[in-house]
């Protein structure tokens, strides 16, 4: 996986000001809304970042809106701006430590075998955190909104989404139930 250049958080923090990502995402990276539409981008891994407005611009990865805010930035302006927003304090949820069961936290860790259910834990880190945090297909999900989290579960188990090169969040995804996604959503946001 080739990384995403290097980019300077300072000139991150003028152009994602200037280009609008704040307005979405949030001047602390928490997301600006209060429906969860968007993404917590604060504390991601800058080459995730990268990578997803690379998707977005090439249609990789469908959302109109994006779509068009990414074909508007250079490839040193995302670098920047990936920087930014990588560098703030990390997402958090607001709903805390929330009591688990323990057949979420087992799908969480050991994923299921049975239905080809891949852990969770085996890309995205015991915490939610990504295991691999410089390569760009294993995001963080620790303090992501829960909400937003379940959609993006929803969209990989339809083939709304597929902007995965291994395919593996699709395999995994269609597996899911609407309960399990839920719970899961719930479960990665407050880790």
């Amino acid at each position: 996986m080739a990384a995403a250049p290097r980019g300077d958080a300072t000139l991150g923090a003028q152009k994602a000001d200037s280009e609008r990502c704040q307005e979405c995402h949030g001047v602390d990276g928490q997301g600006g809304s209060a429906e969860s539409r968007f993404a917590r981008l604060a504390g991601q891994h800058p080459e995730y970042l990268a990578k997803q407005l690379r998707d977005f611009r090439s249609g990789a990865r469908r959302q109109d809106f994006m779509a068009l805010m990414a074909r508007s930035i250079s490839d040193e302006d995302v670098a920047d701006i990936a920087a930014y927003f990588a560098g703030l304090p990390a997402m958090r949820s607001p709903l805390g430590a929330a009591p688990q069961s323990a057949p979420v936290a087992e799908l969480f860790e050991r994923g299921d075998a049975t239905r080809g259910i891949t852990a969770c834990a085996s890309c995205h880190g015991p915490q939610g955190r990504g295991l691999h945090p410089a390569d760009p297909r294993f995001p963080r999900l620790a303090g992501q909104d829960s909400r937003y989290l379940a959609r993006q579960l929803a969209d990989w188990r339809s083939g709304e989404r597929r902007n995965d090169p291994s395919g593996g969040m699709n395999r995994t995804a269609v597996a899911l139930r609407d309960d399990e996604i839920e719970a899961l959503a719930d479960y990665m946001a407050s880790r």
